[in-house]
């Protein structure tokens, strides 16, 4: 994209000429002669590409198009999909970028001195990936292949989870899982035996009343649910937003509670009792599909508005007029699940309460409340079996974490610290898609970790903060340039989405697949990727159903129709639910034989001191965490964050709108640059709010550079949840430096 005049013209046409979607003719209508003749020029011969979206986890299928040159000209999405409907967000339109930044990684760089000093210098694949091979034979052969340990996010999960589960390993983790999402998974699981899926299974199209409790749609910008909670806005859907700032969820909403951060559950345990001794709930819903009812009732008892008022600030009005609502939409309700939801430590049994209460309303397997999913599963081809690990990541700290379904990063990460006496200890990193520095909190930790390594391999687009702590740093091309496997996430009707290369290979890049193979290949690994290219997978995998991959190079998504109608759950309809009781579980018998509360309780959390904040983070909708931070189109958008602060506070600092700052935790680590402040009413006066992703110290991304605060540099304190994991990291606060000292700045 040449500049930002360019990007914003392409966006202004989004839903114009080639889209030819609802609204086409009143764009064109608005354009001047000359520009409807520069439009139609352009639109002859160009040539368009199916893909699907790599900026988020959404992954909303689209078309590239191209001018005749073969310049990536503009990306819009693909009617047929569940995802996106044919619209595409800020990030997704603006993914163009990452294509076109000139401060991407060119080649594979190897490192020449010690870690901490980025000194590297360039390599051909063969000498980077013989070079890590090698080194992964050597841990191995010291340690046990259990002792290299992946760290992935993205499409590229797929071939680098299966190379090291040939390799032998089961360190396998997603940062998403401790960071983000797996209480939620956990909890949901316990409850009706199913998680709630990515991405969710949230009917708001359909909803009556919609809760969201810390959860920012319309600022994450999950495309789908954004759109769904639009149409439901125009339908007079009631939503309750509860949150300590007001957010822009909460101006679109009829309820507003502005709750005392860390009181969460409180204000859950109290809609469950007004909804049990009100007798709001589902009662037939209850007695045919849920057990544990009674225990539930007497251990609600005491919770009463009155009780939460004290704790949550908010009034016991409002906490009864919005149970009352819950109920009088029910079962066209839905209680938001949310997506990050690692918070206070308690985690999993907050997000249980919010399982709990959409059970007693009759929501799950519900219109207007959570469908259920129907996903397509491609043909595997045959490979050998994977090797079963001698030891398992269960055995670096036994006993922790009982509920865990998935690896947990910040286990892997403490076993590479020799003093805290791992089952074994973890000596290799390989890192695809996630910028440890930035995603995992502690970052002191991590780089001692790191320290501690015989190897780590970051494989990345842009040189983030791993990259420069890497022995060997493998570029991998853009998702606008390679094959990837299939989009089949679950959605109402199960589908498959294409991507393929819409532009050449910039540099000396490489997907994410040929990596992967080719390092299997010098590990000996080469029967587990019996196709040589991608494409020749996915031709193989689309023939075994008919179809080809000419055909989804034409069309880009294929939906099918469900094998049975049974989006929703009917009245009476006996259901097959997955937990060991076969009902929905109010009570927990599961939690309770890990040693954990059957039940959801709520704990008082730590209080801010005199002169400090609790810290609260959030989503940008143009930007996706820190990996867009230093893209040409997006950082056009927004280039820096600020902090929120309420203006009885300002005045009481004396800090003015605009004013840079900088930010001290209570753990005496100072905001590494400055932020700007916002003073604002939109927050309350105990806490502050910040966009994460920004304040990055690596001086190759020169966008981003020293823009903004680094809100992870800040969170040293981590809420380790003991059910599975996860990383607690709202429990940490700030204060405010005016001017850094010669001693501050040194620290």
């Amino acid at each position: 994209m040449a500049n930002r005049r360019e990007f914003i013209k392409i966006s202004l046409y989004g839903a114009g000429f080639l889209a030819a979607g609802t609204g086409t003719y009143k764009v064109i209508k608005a354009l001047s002669k000359r520009e409807k003749e520069e439009i139609t020029k352009l639109a002859i011969d160009l040539k368009r590409t199916p893909t699907y979206c790599e900026v988020c986890f959404w992954k909303c299928a689209g078309w590239v198009y191209k001018t005749p040159e073969g310049k990536i000209w503009k990306i819009t999405g693909n009617d047929e999909d569940q995802h996106c409907n044919g619209r595409f967000c800020p990030r997704g339109t603006g993914g163009i970028g990452m294509y076109y930044d000139e401060d991407r990684l060119k080649t594979p760089l190897i490192r020449t001195e010690e870690r901490g000093k980025q000194v590297f210098r360039e390599a051909t694949w063969d000498e980077a990936l013989d070079h890590i091979a090698s080194k992964i034979k050597e841990i191995s052969s010291k340690y046990g292949p259990e002792s290299l340990a992946l760290f992935t996010h993205g499409s590229g999960s797929a071939y680098f989870t299966s190379l090291f589960k040939a390799i032998g390993t089961d360190s396998i983790a997603e940062p998403s899982y401790a960071q983000c999402r797996g209480p939620r998974d956990e909890a949901f699981f316990a409850t009706f035996g199913e998680e709630a899926y990515s991405p969710e299974i949230t009917d708001i199209r359909d909803t009556k009343c919609l809760v969201l409790i810390g959860s920012h749609i319309g600022e994450n910008m999950h495309n789908g649910q954004v759109q769904e909670m639009s149409d439901a806005i125009d339908k007079g859907t009631t939503i309750i937003t509860v949150d300590p700032r007001f957010s822009t969820a909460a101006g679109k909403s009829k309820y507003w509670l502005p709750i005392k951060p860390a009181t969460d559950m409180a204000l859950l345990l109290a809609w469950i009792h007004e909804i049990i001794y009100n007798e709001y709930f589902d009662k037939k819903y209850v007695e045919k599909y849920c057990t544990g009812f009674d225990q539930l009732k007497a251990h609600v008892k005491d919770f009463t508005p009155e009780w939460a008022y004290g704790i949550t600030t908010i009034k016991p009005d409002l906490i009864r007029k919005t149970a009352k609502e819950m109920a009088d939409a029910s079962p066209a309700v839905l209680v938001h699940p949310g997506r990050h939801v690692t918070w206070y430590g308690d985690d999993t049994q907050r997000v249980r309460a919010i399982a709990i209460l959409n059970a007693l309303l009759g929501s799950w397997g519900r219109r207007g409340g959570f469908y259920r999913p129907a996903r397509f599963t491609p043909a595997s081809p045959e490979i050998p079996a994977y090797k079963v690990p001698s030891k398992s990541w269960t055995d670096l700290f036994p006993g922790k974490f009982p509920v865990a379904t998935s690896p947990i990063s910040n286990a892997l990460i403490d076993a590479s610290i020799p003093e805290n006496n791992p089952g074994f200890p973890i000596k290799g990193w390989f890192i695809n898609g996630t910028n440890l520095i930035q995603t995992i909190p502690d970052q002191g930790k991590t780089l001692k970790a790191i320290q501690n390594l015989d190897l780590l391999v970051a494989v990345d687009t842009m040189p983030m903060e791993i990259t420069g702590w890497a022995d060997v740093i493998l570029p991998e091309c853009t998702y606008l340039e390679r094959y990837d496997a299939m989009r089949a996430s679950p959605h109402r009707k199960p589908a498959l989405a294409l991507r393929m290369p819409a532009a050449e290979t910039a540099y000396n890049t490489k997907p994410d697949y040929w990596i992967a193979r080719e390092l299997a290949v010098k590990l000996g690994l080469g029967s587990y990727f019996p196709f040589e290219k991608q494409e020749e997978l996915l031709d193989w995998q689309l023939k075994k159903i008919g179809s080809s991959l000419e055909e989804m190079q034409r069309v880009g998504v294929k939906n099918f129709d469900r094998e049975y109608d049974d989006l929703y759950i009917a009245d009476d309809e006996d259901v097959t639910i997955f937990t060991d009781s076969g009902k929905i579980e109010l009570y927990s018998a599961y939690f309770k034989q890990n040693g954990f509360d059957p039940l959801p309780k709520y704990i008082p959390h730590e209080e801010p001191s005199e002169g400090y904040y609790r810290l609260i983070y959030g989503r940008a909708p143009m930007h996706t965490f820190s990996r867009t931070s230093n893209n040409p189109n997006l950082t056009d958008l927004m280039d820096e964050n600020t902090v929120w602060i309420n203006p009885k506070v300002a005045k009481e600092w004396g800090i003015t709108n605009n004013q840079l700052i900088w930010l001290k935790n209570q753990d005496e680590v100072i905001s590494q640059f400055p932020i700007k402040a916002r003073v604002t009413e939109r927050i309350r006066w105990d806490s502050v709010y910040m966009v994460h992703g920004f304040g990055h110290a690596q001086k190759q991304m020169k966008r981003c550079f020293g823009k903004g605060a680094s809100d992870t540099q800040l969170i040293t304190k981590v809420l380790e949840d003991p059910i599975m994991g996860g990383t607690g990291m709202r429990g940490n606060f700030v204060t405010f430096i005016l001017e850094k000292t010669e001693t501050e700045v040194a620290s």
